[in-house]
């Protein structure tokens, strides 16, 4: 594997201290002068702009749209820190811009941070750290309030066309496509273009991470870059897999969350319109269509950094996996991050580490420095807490897809799991229990139990990864008319993971804070530390992937099952980067209801599996060679694994014996 990178930390100063600069390790990296550096350096933006003197406005753009049907078209705010100096200078800067829905009601980052005001109304604070880090070193911060929300007009759409107006119209007028004005009712135009060199990087979490691949989605000109960070590239699969609703499944709720109090009053119309448009069935609808972005990744022109947490169970793990094909299939230069957290941003969990690499990306993408970030591998991927390998090339070259089939087993237990088909005839058959879940199916996986139908590979001789989507295919006969399915990847052997399920989904926030940028009285670059949190786990779920058996014949619409009819259908689970060591076993397990996670069907079928009629798609570095060598040999022994670090809040549960803790109301931040 590639070599461990070493992670640094910020200094830590005492809570509430306003710092001006970043700590001194990160400067002495980033303000050394390069003729006093050993070596040629690359070229990288210096902080020699004053934060305190920054201009800081607000400007409203229209988006040519009338969502709120009030006839006029609607204006977004816009607010805008960016440095004195190259303007008054005659220069111009670039733009990294986060256009959220959550300014106002929710707040951003870790800290919950809203932006603030003075008396006049313009901006204060602009929450995170990117103005703080950045428009010293001669970059503007553009915080867009979507429609509907905060001092914006017309109506959130959780995620269609009025979403993604809100934002595109920004990039345009940072262009000089676009018209701006200096309040939301009058008519004095506000133009960019003194001050804008044009070039755009998006960057954002979740549903702001959302927006900027939607953005991207359409092509525009001078969106640069985009770093979506936990994002959705397809909010059908957000609310549905498959035709199986997950969690609330119809985004109108949302809409209401995010939207201003006068929002809410005025916007009835587009919350219905949103509701009808986007069924609780599962059926696939023009309005399904308007909000899924991979199909449109053959206009991205911007290069993409991906971000994600593999263990994301609110923006689940396929989001990034097929977003990130559809972009490989066209070309686009990207970048990727994987972590073992859930939906944390790696601010959180890899501090310094990111503010470096995202500098140097920012660099490199707006303002055109060979710094060779764009030719250094481009995966980084966290194979335990704090513990990271890099590749060339994601998934790696080597990576074959492997198909794995499951047959009885010899003892009253588990099947097993190879590459030999099942004999004609064989069957697995389970009763949906919602209930249980996926980790009691794992818990469970060596007692023969009603619930699944659990399928294992001999414990590992070598190290087996997967690297990327995986896809189960299978036959199954319901008793009723209908059934959900669900189908997970297990590695089973004790490990010491980051604990997703718990609050904080595999971090610990801190009392000190480190300080990453230039401060001012009512804005500090100063964020509360995080560290790993931890559990000793004796199984790990590695992909994940569900279905409505209904929609066997037509994926975008469900039908009844007849009872003791076969149908056959495939399951996309969820991309992964895993390493199975040697001595834990890989196990397919195949369930009904996956509790929490998946909502019931209106019945509660027993299904009966055709084995040799059922298989998995796997992809395995090494392919179908590196299995064969993984299970033979001899056995080797498990290593326990080391103590988990304890958090400071106390004992908690791991999520192995709890079960994932799940996202409530407007949980897509």
């Amino acid at each position: 594997m590639p070599k461990r990178m070493r992670r640094t930390r910020g200094a830590r100063l005492p809570y509430g201290t306003l710092v001006v600069a970043a700590t001194a390790a990160l400067l002495a990296t980033l303000v050394t002068p390069a003729d006093a550096r050993p070596g040629p350096a690359p070229r990288e933006s210096r902080p020699v702009h004053s934060y305190a003197d920054a201009v800081r406005e607000s400007v409203w753009v229209d988006t040519g749209l009338d969502g709120d049907a009030d006839g006029r078209t609607d204006r977004v705010a816009v607010d805008i820190v960016r440095p004195r100096e190259p303007a008054a200078a005659g220069r111009k800067v670039p733009v990294i811009m986060d256009a959220s829905p959550y300014y106002a009601c929710c707040g951003r980052g870790n800290e919950g941070q809203t932006k603030t005001y003075d008396a006049e109304g313009d901006p204060v604070r602009f929450p995170l750290f990117y103005d703080n880090f950045f428009v010293p070193r001669g970059y503007a911060f553009v915080a867009v309030d979507l429609a509907g929300t905060s001092r914006s007009d017309g109506c959130d759409d959780v995620g269609g066309r009025s979403d993604v107006q809100s934002a595109k119209a920004v990039v345009d007028w940072l262009n000089g496509r676009a018209r701006g004005y200096t309040s939301r009712t009058g008519e004095t135009a506000a133009r960019a273009t003194t001050w804008s060199t044009g070039n755009v990087g998006m960057i954002g979490k979740s549903w702001d991470g959302t927006i900027a691949n939607g953005v991207a989605a359409t092509g525009v000109e001078g969106l640069k870059t985009i770093v979506p960070i936990g994002a959705i590239s397809s909010w059908y699969d957000y609310f549905h897999s498959q035709g199986a609703p997950l969690y609330n499944a119809n985004p109108s709720w949302l809409s209401e969350y995010v939207n201003s109090p006068e929002a809410q009053a005025r916007c009835g119309a587009v919350q219905d319109r949103v509701a009808a448009g986007t069924p609780y069935s599962g059926d696939r609808t023009a309005a399904w269509t308007e909000r899924d972005h991979v199909r449109n990744a053959g206009k991205v022109k911007a290069s993409v950094f991906v971000v994600h947490g593999q263990q994301d169970l609110n923006v689940r793990a396929k989001q990034f996996g097929q977003w990130w094909d559809a972009l490989a299939a066209h070309g686009v230069e990207r970048k990727i991050w994987l972590s073992q957290t859930g939906h944390v941003d790696p601010f959180d969990y890899r501090r310094a580490d990111w503010v470096r690499t995202l500098h140097r990306w920012f660099d490199h993408y707006l303002l055109g420095y060979d710094n060779g970030i764009d030719r250094e591998p481009v995966a980084d991927i966290e194979r335990a807490p704090d513990r990271w390998t890099t590749d060339r090339q994601w998934p790696p070259r080597a990576t074959g897809t492997t198909t794995l089939r499951p047959a009885p087993g010899t003892a009253a237990g588990p099947g097993v799991l190879g590459r030999a088909p099942a004999a004609p005839g064989s069957t697995a058959a389970f009763t949906d229990d919602p209930g249980l879940g996926e980790l009691d199916w794992a818990a469970g996986i060596d007692r023969a139990t009603p619930e699944k139908a659990g399928f294992v590979t001999r414990p590992l001789s070598r190290d087996l990864r997967i690297s990327g989507s995986s896809k189960v295919t299978v036959t199954a006969t319901p008793t009723t008319v209908t059934a959900h399915l669900s189908a997970v990847l297990v590695d089973l052997g004790p490990d010491t993971i980051r604990d997703y399920g718990a609050p904080g989904e595999g971090i610990t926030t801190l009392t000190d804070r480190t300080c990453w940028g230039a401060s001012t009285p009512g804005d500090s670059a100063c964020f509360k530390e995080t560290e790993a949190r931890t559990a000793d786990v004796g199984h790990t779920v590695l992909s994940r992937g569900w279905a409505d058996l209904g929609t066997w014949a037509d994926p975008g619409k469900e039908r009844p099952l007849t009872p003791g009819k076969a149908y056959t259908m495939t399951l996309d689970l969820a991309a992964t980067d895993h390493v199975v060591p040697a001595g834990h076993r890989l196990a397919l397990i195949v369930g009904g209801t996956d509790k929490d996670l998946l909502d019931p069907p209106s019945t509660t079928p027993t299904l009966t599996l055709d084995l040799a009629r059922t298989w998995a798609k796997v992809p395995l570095v090494g392919g179908a060679e590196a299995f064969g060598r993984a299970t033979s040999g001899p056995y080797p022994a498990v290593t326990p694994p080391p103590a988990a670090v304890p958090s400071l809040s106390g004992a908690v549960p791991p999520a192995g014996a709890t079960g994932p803790r799940l996202p409530g109301p407007g949980a897509v931040r």
